[in-house]
């Protein structure tokens, strides 16, 4: 469980409390649909709750992360062509034609990433 990722801190913390009483077969589920997720117990109930507050089924939230890594590869290889445009101008000092086109599509990955980010948003104040 040593890759897990924190949450954000939340400015005075987290003081509310909930208590929440399992069997051991349902403790075991939890614990295995959290590791899954790479999260605590506590989070994943937080963030499933949180979700089916908002109308949002673990399919839609686990197609949103798909499209999310999707746009990291898009990312990815905009930046590849940036650093081919950057090293062709440092070579002759002219800026290629189709930076303007890497650099629209860059803004447009952006965006996308910028969409998906606030509908994954689980604290609104982020």
């Amino acid at each position: 469980m040593a890759d897990r990722k924190r949450q954000a801190n939340v400015l005075g913390g987290r003081p509310v409390r909930r208590v929440v009483k399992l069997s051991a077969s349902e403790d075991a589920a939890l614990m295995v649909a959290a590791a899954e997720l790479g999260v605590t117990v506590p989070r994943f109930l937080k963030e499933s709750a949180l979700a089916l507050s908002r109308g949002e089924s673990a399919t839609e939230r686990r197609a949103l992360i798909t499209e999310l890594f999707g746009v990291q590869r898009h990312l990815a290889a905009v930046g590849n062509n940036l650093n081919q445009i950057a090293r062709g101008v440092n070579i002759d000092g002219t800026v290629r034609e189709d930076l303007v086109d890497v650099l629209e599509h860059l803004r447009g990955t952006l965006r996308d990433a910028d969409q998906v980010l606030e509908l994954l948003a689980l604290d609104r104040g982020v």
